[in-house]
């Protein structure tokens, strides 16, 4: 679609077109699309975001599966989230991959009371065992603004698929 074509779209559609970009949030969408019409649509999908309460900040990163979780075991992740998370490998983990993986989330989970977000389909299994661990020395606040720009990484790859 042009982007003449998605601000014109009446607001049920363009919520439906794009509610899927942010994982278990279409509140985002539904303020963005308030907002229109947009020059950059990845800017405008964002802006809600990055104008949020962190308390609406807090819950579309807590909205986020972690990874190799409970969600990837159970086979419960949205469609997008399960393509991602085995195109960096997180399918097909080791015994040890999926222990070390369990034990870092639980640690980050533990210290900053949501999950770790990182947009996966930018790097490999070590890369991400490797940011988790760095990100753990972090402060709370430099850790949401690492969620929401990694999100931000996410949408914009979930909106180039479209």
């Amino acid at each position: 679609m042009t982007l003449e074509e998605i601000n014109a779209l009446p607001r049920t559609n363009f919520v439906a077109r794009f509610a899927a970009l942010f994982e278990h949030s279409p509140w985002v969408v539904e303020r963005a699309a308030e907002t229109r019409p947009f020059a950059d649509v990845h800017a405008g999908l964002m802006a809600p975001v990055l104008a949020a309460s962190e308390a609406d900040q807090l819950a579309l990163i807590r909205a986020h599966p972690e990874l190799a979780g409970k969600a990837a075991i159970d086979k419960t992740l949205t469609a997008e989230s399960a393509l991602e998370q085995a195109s960096a490998g997180l399918d097909r983990l080791t015994a040890e991959e999926f222990a070390r993986f369990h034990a870092l989330n639980a640690a980050y989970r533990a210290k900053f009371d949501f999950p770790f977000i990182i947009c996966v389909r930018l790097t490999d299994k070590s890369g991400i065992l490797a940011a988790m661990e760095s990100r753990l020395g972090n402060s709370r606040e430099d850790e949401i603004a690492a969620a929401i720009g990694q999100i931000g990484d996410i949408v914009r790859l979930r909106l180039e698929d479209l």
